[in-house]
Formats: C-alpha cells, sequence, structure tokens
C-alpha cells in the first residue's frame, strides 16, 4: 500500500522535508509496478477449450447440401465432434450418421470427372475402399472392400465405369456388369530374361533340330499352339519393369488411351535422430527425424505410356527453354560469385488433363525453385509447348503455389479449353488462363491483392475467389462472372473469413472470426445479413475486456511500412514487448482471430500491466506479395530484423521507451529473430526470450531453408551471415533459451551447441529452460505455463519498472 500523503505534517511524509512533486516523480516506478491484471499465466496458457471454449473448425459442405464442422464443446471424444447445421442450429451426428453421411464437397472440379456428366453421381475413396454416391436419392454405394488401398477414382466420360488406382496400377470397374480389368501392368524389379545357350550349346540344338523329324514336328506343333492362343486370348496391357523406384501420379488420360506416370529414385538416406527420455517403457528411445538442408535430393523422370500402340517412353523435360541454363551457384564467406556453375534438376508435376481428352498441361519446376513451367504436352510424341514460364531469383511460391512443386492452384473451365493458374506476374499472386488451342494467357483476378482460393459455380459461368482485395488484414469471397473483370463482394463481416460455398452457390458456410472472438459458424445467403450458428467462448473468457490492437504502419528505414498490431497501455510502464512470430511465411497482424492466441492472451496481460506490446508481419511474412516474401533472400536476419530494429525507434519516438527497456522474444522463426536481435543488434533491445529457434541454419531443413538460403555447399556467405550461432560473441542483455528436447522440427541439437558455444565465448547472462515432453508445438498446459511465467520473469528483470541498471 502506498503510504498517506498529508500535506499539514511534514513529518508524514516518507521523505520528510522533500517537495511533494519530487516525492510523486520519485515513487511513479513503483506507481507502475504496482499495476495488476486479473489474468495470471497459470490461467490464460490452460488448455483452450478449457479456458477459451472449444471453438468450431473444418466448415465443409456434403454432397448432399448439409453443412458439417467440428465442435467439441462439451469435451466429448474427438469422433464424436462433428456437426452439421438444420434450419440454424448445431446438432451432433450420431455414429449411424457419422458412417452413412453423404461425401465432403470438394467444388465441382470441372473436367476431373469425380462427378459424372450429369453432375448427380460421384465417385470417392474412403478409408482404402471406394464408393459412388447418388445426390438425387442421397444414398451412398460401397463399390471395393478390400485389404489392398484403392485411391484417385473418377468416372470414365460416358459415365459407365470407374477408373481407379491400386497399389501401383490402373484398373477399371463396369458399373452396369461389376466386370474388374487391369489397364496397367507396371511391375517392380527387372524382366527375367530366358537363358540363351551358348555358342557351343546353340550348335548342339541346331545339329537335333537338322537330324531328327521328330523333334522338327514337336516345335512345328508347339509355335502353332502358342500362337492360336495368343491370337485368341484378350489383349493384355503392356508390362514395364521400373526397378527399385516408386511410381507417382499414375492417371489414365479421359480418352482411354495414354497413361502417365513418374518414377521417382529418392536420394541418399542421411537422417537425423532425436532422443525421447520420458517415455512408458522407462527407456530412453530414438526417434528418426528429417535430413538436413543439402542432402542430395532424389531424382524424378516422367513417362507416358500409349495403351494403342503398345509402347512406353520418358518425356524429355529438358525440351523446355531454359531447362539448360547454368546459374553461378556457389558464393563464398567475402561475397564473390565464384565460377562455378551446374545444370538443373526438373520435376513435373500433373499431367492436368482437360475433361475431353484433348489438351494436358504439365508443370513442371527445377529443384532449385527459381523457374516454374506450365507447358502443353504432346502424349503422342512427348513435345512440350510452354504456356507460362515463371522466374524468380529468389524462389517461385505465393498462396495457391507451392513452395516446392505440384499442389499448386490450378484446373479447367468446362469448355475443356482454358487451363487457370495462380501466378506472381504482378508481384501478388493473381488468376490467370491460358487458351490451350491459342496458347494465348489473360489475366482474371489482378492487383496489388493476393488471391488466396479459386472455385467454379456448378455451370462454370462463375468465378469464387477468395482475395485480401481492399485490405490485407481480412479475407472476403467474391463473385466475378469467367467472362467479365467485375467482382461483386459477397461476405459481409469485417475480419477474416473462411467460405465454403454450397454446391449450388445459395449459401455460404462461414468461419469468421475478429481479434477479440475465435471462429464462429454463420450461414448467410450471398451478400445478405449472416447468421450465427455457433457460441463458442466460455463465461469468464468473455468476462474480460479483451483488446482489439490497432494496426499501425512503422516507418521502415528503407522506406516501407511494416504492418505491426499494437496494444497500448492506459497507465505506461515506459517498457515495451516486441513480439516475433514463427514459421517465417505467416501472417499474424490481420483483424482475425490469431493463431497465436496464447500469445495474444499474454500481450493483454502485459498490457495490463503498463507494457506497450507489438506484434510486427516483418519482411517474409505472408500476405503483402513477392518482394515482401522474398526480401530475405540469401540474408535472414537481415531485411526482417531490421523491420524489429525500427520497431524498436518507432516505440522510442512515439511513447520515449528507450531502447535498454525494449524486449523482444518469439518462437521458431520468431526465436531465430530473437537471438539475432540481441547478438547483432543489442543496442536496440534490453533482453529476449528465443522459444524453440534455430541457431544455424545449415541444420535446419532442406525445403524451407534452400529456397531462402541455397544450400551450405552452394551459399556458405547465405548461410553464415544468417546463423546467430557464429555472432553469439554479441550478447549483452538477458536471453532466456527455451527448447522442446523431443522436438523434430528445430531440432534440441540446435540449442546444444549454441549453449556451448555461450560457454566458451564466457557470457553469463543467459540461461535455458528445457521441456522432457514437448516437440515442437507445446502441447502440454504445465509446459505453457512454465516456458511464459519464466518469460515474464525476463521481462520484469530485464525492462519493466524494477529491472536491475
Amino acid at each position: 500500500m502506498l503510504p498517506t500523503l498529508c500535506p499539514t505534517t511534514s513529518s508524514s511524509l516518507p521523505y520528510p522535508h522533500t517537495p511533494l512533486l519530487i516525492i510523486l516523480l520519485m515513487m511513479t516506478p513503483l506507481l507502475a509496478h504496482a499495476q495488476t491484471s486479473p489474468l495470471t499465466v497459470d490461467q490464460i496458457m490452460q488448455d483452450p477449450a478449457t479456458w477459451v471454449g472449444d471453438w468450431p473448425t473444418d466448415l465443409h459442405w456434403a454432397d448432399d447440401g448439409v453443412l458439417y464442422f467440428r465442435w467439441n464443446p462439451q469435451g466429448a471424444a474427438d469422433s464424436d465432434s462433428l456437426y452439421k447445421v438444420i434450419e440454424g442450429r448445431p446438432v451432433n451426428l450420431t455414429r449411424a450418421e457419422r458412417q452413412q453421411r453423404a461425401p465432403r464437397f470438394v467444388g465441382w472440379q470441372h473436367g476431373t470427372h469425380v462427378y459424372d456428366a450429369d453432375q448427380q453421381r460421384r465417385v470417392y475413396d474412403e478409408g482404402g475402399d471406394l464408393f459412388l454416391y447418388d445426390r438425387r436419392t442421397k444414398t451412398r454405394t460401397q463399390l471395393t472392400d478390400t485389404r489392398a488401398r484403392e485411391s484417385r477414382p473418377r468416372f470414365t466420360p460416358d459415365g459407365t465405369a470407374v477408373i481407379f488406382t491400386q497399389d501401383d496400377n490402373l484398373f477399371r470397374l463396369a458399373l452396369g456388369t461389376g466386370r474388374l480389368a487391369q489397364l496397367t501392368d507396371l511391375r517392380s524389379g527387372s524382366e527375367r530374361k530366358d537363358d540363351q545357350p551358348d555358342e557351343q550349346d546353340a550348335l548342339l540344338e541346331a545339329q537335333q533340330q537338322d537330324l531328327f523329324e521328330t523333334l522338327r514336328e514337336r516345335r512345328r506343333r508347339s509355335e502353332a499352339r502358342d500362337a492360336a492362343q495368343q491370337r485368341d486370348e484378350q489383349p493384355t496391357p503392356p508390362t514395364y519393369y521400373y526397378g527399385s523406384k516408386r511410381v507417382q501420379q499414375l492417371q489414365l488420360d479421359p480418352t482411354g488411351r495414354y497413361v502417365t506416370f513418374s518414377l521417382g529414385q529418392a536420394g541418399p538416406r542421411k537422417p537425423t535422430s532425436v532422443q525421447a527420455y520420458i517415455t512408458e517403457s522407462g527407456y530412453a528411445e530414438e526417434l528418426t527425424a528429417r535430413p538436413k538442408v543439402g542432402v542430395p535430393g532424389g531424382t524424378q523422370a516422367f513417362f507416358v505410356q500409349d495403351l494403342q500402340q503398345d509402347t512406353t517412353f520418358e518425356v524429355n523435360l529438358h525440351q523446355l527453354p531454359g531447362s539448360y541454363d547454368v546459374v553461378p551457384v556457389h558464393r563464398t564467406e567475402e561475397g564473390v560469385d565464384v565460377d562455378s556453375t551446374k545444370g538443373r534438376s526438373l520435376s513435373a508435376y500433373g499431367p492436368y488433363w482437360s475433361g475431353d481428352g484433348r489438351f494436358a498441361v504439365l508443370d513442371v519446376r527445377t529443384r532449385d525453385n527459381k523457374t516454374r513451367w506450365l507447358a502443353r504436352l504432346d502424349p503422342q510424341t512427348g513435345d512440350l509447348t510452354v504456356l507460362d514460364r515463371q522466374q524468380d531469383d529468389a524462389w517461385i511460391a505465393g498462396p495457391g503455389i507451392s513452395w516446392w512443386g505440384g499442389a499448386s492452384t490450378v484446373g479447367w473451365l468446362p469448355d475443356h479449353q482454358h487451363f487457370y493458374f495462380l501466378s506472381e506476374r504482378t508481384g501478388y499472386s493473381n488468376l490467370y488462363t491460358a487458351n490451350l488451342r491459342t496458347g494465348e494467357v489473360k489475366p482474371v483476378a489482378t492487383g496489388t491483392f493476393e488471391v488466396t482460393d479459386v472455385d467454379l459455380s456448378k455451370d462454370g459461368r462463375t468465378w469464387l475467389l477468395t482475395t485480401s482485395e481492399g485490405s490485407p488484414y481480412e479475407r472476403h469471397l467474391y463473385r466475378q462472372p469467367v467472362d467479365d473483370t467485375r467482382r461483386t463482394r459477397l461476405t459481409t463481416q469485417a475480419g477474416m473469413n473462411t467460405i465454403a460455398v454450397s454446391p449450388g452457390g445459395e449459401t455460404l458456410g462461414v468461419l469468421h472470426s475478429k481479434t477479440t472472438q475465435p471462429p464462429e459458424v454463420f450461414v448467410q445467403a450471398p451478400r445478405a445479413t449472416p447468421r450465427r450458428v455457433t457460441h463458442s467462448p466460455a463465461e469468464a473468457w468473455q468476462a474480460y475486456p479483451w483488446r482489439s490492437g490497432e494496426i499501425v504502419e512503422i516507418p521502415a528505414s528503407d522506406g516501407a511500412q511494416v504492418p505491426a498490431q499494437l496494444f497500448r497501455p492506459e497507465n505506461p510502464n515506459g517498457a515495451a514487448v516486441l513480439f516475433v512470430h514463427g514459421a517465417g511465411y505467416l501472417q499474424n497482424v490481420h483483424r482475425g482471430w490469431s493463431g497465436y492466441f496464447r500469445e495474444y492472451m499474454f500481450h493483454n496481460l502485459l498490457t495490463d500491466l503498463g507494457y506497450t506490446v507489438l506484434n510486427v508481419d516483418f519482411r517474409a511474412s505472408a500476405g503483402y506479395g513477392r518482394d515482401w516474401r522474398t526480401a530475405i533472400y540469401r540474408h535472414m536476419g537481415g531485411r526482417d530484423l531490421q523491420d524489429y530494429v525500427d520497431a524498436s525507434q518507432y516505440v522510442g519516438r512515439q511513447f520515449g521507451i528507450p531502447s535498454e527497456r525494449v524486449f523482444i522474444y518469439g518462437g521458431s522463426y520468431g526465436g531465430f529473430i530473437t537471438l539475432m536481435a540481441l547478438f547483432t543488434e543489442a543496442e536496440h533491445f534490453g533482453g529476449g526470450a528465443a522459444l524453440r529457434s534455430v541457431t544455424d541454419w545449415a541444420h535446419y531443413n532442406h525445403t524451407y531453408t534452400a529456397n531462402i538460403l541455397n544450400t551450405p555447399a552452394e551459399d556458405s556467405l547465405a548461410f553464415r551471415r544468417s546463423s546467430p550461432i557464429y555472432f553469439a560473441e554479441g550478447l549483452e542483455d538477458p536471453l532466456l533459451i527455451a527448447h522442446g528436447m523431443v522436438d523434430t522440427n528445430v531440432q534440441f541439437q540446435d540449442v546444444v551447441r549454441l549453449a556451448q558455444r555461450l560457454i566458451e565465448l564466457r557470457k553469463d547472462d543467459w540461461e535455458m529452460a528445457l521441456y522432457p515432453v514437448e516437440g515442437h508445438g507445446f502441447t502440454e498446459p504445465t509446459s505453457w505455463a512454465d516456458e511464459y511465467r519464466r518469460i515474464l520473469d525476463y521481462i520484469e528483470r530485464s525492462v519493466g519498472p524494477e529491472r536491475e541498471e
């Protein structure tokens, strides 16, 4: 309790003969520290279903026009968490209803023949077996029940049969008769050759045939029988032996003539291992984990099999222009490009066949992911004609465009002639179509916004696009005629929206969230007022006045405006906390519910205590286009870290917070940035907490790291200047390192190596907290609580009101 101040009796003052104004100024730190929060770390880090309330996920329509979602407000078993919306109410499905429900609606997928020509029947796989769903009668029929695994079914164009994959071969199931026919004969191993007689044996055999009529007659009859049998046998598919490679992307074109597939050969296995010490057996267990960046990659070859001509041949991907280009790849630590070059390893994905089988498109990528071709394939000759070539000196990616090839957003219009795809031609992931007959590419939805989801209406006349148009901090659904460029926004609620459009297009299911509200299910007609279906938050959680945070733009030292979410305290204590999100390519500044909801609640607690808090969407974050994404190419901890230096200076200018009272923390990529901040820009920060952090990029995985830094052998400069372990001597401020010991992503070895480096450098103002049962993403509330109690303690003692000077 503060001492009572009495203006009439000097002896009642805590400091006799001292003016009252000076006393109040002297007590300011005490007043700030006296601030409290109704929140506690234990409270906000408990099981979110218990504290916040379980919110719905996995919103989707089924082919029968029913809207489903996952929800567990009663804490039931996960298998009992499936709900449907009936007359605007959530209804929990019974076990029988779950087993007989219609298949998930995944869009009309024009030209893929997952529906028949009338769009009334759907074929799909579930649990390794095939099923047929009739939308008119709302009944499903199981087509296979085997121990083998059937997958990727589709109708033949006339709808009389189903083509599917079983193991490494294609089969055809006639729906009328049930007749099953094997369409391909791909076999592992190599073809067995009949032993051929050597020269001596061949001479003896010829002598026998020449001398004895009986032997000649027996051979004649045997050859005649074989010829007759071959004449009467049903045609069989050509046999092809693929050795020890893996068959991938096996499919039959809609005409039934061409089979396409790729054969993959894995590179040398160089896995890592992680040790689990807290096990049920009591014995330490070794877990096999991913290789490190730079492991030699595998190879892939793409093949066409012509069933009519009984031929199989490899498509030469290097006929594509630029596929033989060589680029300088070896960069020394002195920054000099060495005259060392390499060729280009290519992989093909697809092909994506038009519904009538006239056209096929291949998506081809280089292993370094700097070039992507969309090319028309002539299956008869293997010739490739380029439709679109995307080149990036950094790496190809963006919403709907994968970081490694394949699995991208592509498809066909119902005319079987126009192929759609996403490209960053404008600097943002935008939508285009290519005319396969003329080769002309046209923009569909382009601008300084990102298209994140693409679908077509049932009749194929209307685009349904989810974009960031209007604001990078929200997502909305737009309707656009296929033959027009004008869009109409269909969703009406401000915030983040994940939209599921009903099969008929007449109703929208929306998972809508705001910064202060977890996702809830809404149902609405396009442009109409949404109706709320679920109410998830617990009463105790809602009782706290959660802050939205103000979205601001921080002036960066290079002239850019960096998005940030600002939490301002009513009674500032003169300190700031900067949060760094993980994943690198992720957006955390928006008007929706954060994936970092625990950190969001922690930031509210900090704001109650008087701290100014900032989330920053630094360079490399998602949501802001290609240049923002690739600004870290060849230097992680460069421009991204500078955005945090600029944020530290921003709170200094705006709120008078000195740099020594700025704390920085984050996990994964956020932990990495925290380390780089304290090691290389110590004058701008007063302390930090690095959670599950990468300390040396040469020890991280290949897919993510090689896109940004190339490989250690090719680009040692990029790895050295991007890895905190090389800059540990710069540590001057208090540092907390926290890591799960069973982390198979950023492995425990990362921080063990850093710890040894700090020990050898005789650094003393750091400590490490270890979590024996946790992986990369913590699961136990006790671990979350322990970690964040330590972070709060570090914040208060390093930059807080009672920090040690």
